[in-house]
């Protein structure tokens, strides 16, 4: 009995084993990789992974009810104020989605421990992706892992889980290793530039001299070239006669690295599906439209997962979900909005109240809806046509519709017998 309890141990045992992470292989086999402080380094980076995480922080989370077809949106349930305001953490909503998404893009994932007591949501605390490995199962079908976070050992259904390009739903793959050679050429490019302005935009080179120098000679000049590479006032160095010096390096202006600078910029916009000229700060309406939903809308849809996958009781599964409120980014200008709320409104599908609610307006307190005087309207189940330019209604009686479908009938198959016949209006003629 004992021996079939050991085995049963040891294959569980196995089935949790942790899998070698990346960055360790490639540690162990000799690639340098970029870290997350060297990659947020890089403006344009920086850019991007701030602008993605203002974007998801300033829309609020709300919560909706579906039921016969109809949506309703909870107000009075804790986890709208956890998402949004007090997660009852050190950091507020805010500062744990910017740090979440930070970690999306350039770590494994966001990562959000979901504290509960029973059916009672209490609280959500951000984790360091640093912080958190994985106890991962082998079996490539029933796929199963455990979090591990300081020695503990959590379910996955535990966390909020924001992961990029993942194949086993534990972890994902971060921006930096998929793209490291861009980032490095960024990267380099940023460490050249410091390099050549602390040695005051002097070049390298080497010393060509006719005759054999003395140690004396060579100490001294040495010591002038450190001066001048120091980029100190001191920095005027005389050669004696038969000393010249050759260059062995580029300026930046020879390199082009402003122009490299711009093109790496605008590559690695690319990568976050984001506008050049957003991140800047010169990006027109139809680019930050395009920004948000190539760039930010799928990003969403990552976060909306998440939360109705492991934010939500099994009992609510199928009849509540969380959504982002989009309305505020996508409203556009004034003019493009009060045109789609005009014809929205002559068009009968929208009240004046609901456009004054979108517009966070008062009410008026109308229920109309402008049908319009010379519109005739017929209703399919009671078929009545009513006219509100002479408020008169009537009712289309079965007889009728039969009369009239009868006439049609018999019109069109005197037609169709007329050309089988062969007869046309030449040969009546």
């Amino acid at each position: 009995m004992g021996l079939f309890n050991r085995k049963k141990t040891e294959e569980r045992a196995e089935t949790l084993t942790p899998k070698v992470d990346n960055v360790l292989l490639e540690a162990l086999i000799g690639r340098t990789t970029l870290n997350k402080s060297q990659v947020m380094n890089i403006p344009s980076v920086s850019g991007c992974v701030k602008y993605a995480g203002n974007m998801v922080s300033m829309l609020p989370i709300k919560l909706y009810k579906e039921k016969n077809g109809e949506v309703k949106e909870i107000l009075d349930d804790d986890r709208v104020r956890l998402l949004n305001d007090d997660t009852g953490d050190t950091l507020d909503a805010v500062q744990m989605w910017r740090a979440a998404i930070e970690d999306y893009y350039l770590g494994r994932g966001g990562y959000i421990y979901i504290n509960r007591s029973g059916n009672n949501f209490k609280s959500l605390h951000y984790v360091n992706e640093s912080n958190v490995s994985f106890a991962m199962g082998t079996d490539p079908i029933m796929k199963e892992y455990k979090v591990l976070v300081n020695g503990n050992s959590y379910h996955g259904f535990q966390f909020l889980k924001l992961l990029r390009n993942t194949k086993n739903g534990a972890y994902g793959e971060s921006l930096v290793y998929e793209n490291q050679k861009i980032l490095s050429v960024a990267y380099n490019s940023l460490v050249f530039e410091e390099n050549l302005v602390s040695k005051g935009g002097n070049k390298k080179g080497f010393l060509k001299s006719t005759k054999k120098l003395t140690q004396e000679t060579l100490d001294t000049l040495r010591d002038a070239f450190r001066k001048l590479y120091s980029n100190s006032t001191e920095n005027v160095v005389v050669l004696n006669d038969g000393i010249d010096f050759q260059e062995a390096s580029n300026t930046s202006v020879e390199m082009q690295l402003n122009e490299n600078k711009k093109t790496n910029s605008e590559e690695i916009c690319k990568l976050f599906q984001f506008s050049v000229g957003v991140i800047n700060g010169t990006g027109t309406e139809a680019e930050h439209r395009n920004s948000f939903k190539n760039g930010i809308m799928p990003l969403l849809r990552v976060i909306e997962s998440a939360l109705n996958r492991d934010f939500l009781l099994e009992s609510e599964k199928g009849s509540y979900y969380f959504a982002f409120d989009t309305k505020e980014m996508l409203k556009g200008s004034i003019k493009e909005r009060y045109d789609a709320y005009s014809v929205a409104i002559d068009k009968g599908f929208m009240q004046i109240d609901e456009v004054r609610y979108m517009e966070d307006l008062k009410p008026f307190g109308i229920s109309w809806i402008n049908l319009g005087l010379n519109s005739v309207l017929y209703d399919t189940e009671t078929k009545q046509i009513y006219t509100p330019n002479t408020d008169k209604q009537t009712k289309i009686s079965d007889e009728v519709i039969d009369k009239t479908t009868n006439k049609q009938e018999a019109e069109e198959a005197s037609t169709d017998e007329g050309l089988e016949g062969g007869e046309t209006d030449e040969n009546r003629d």
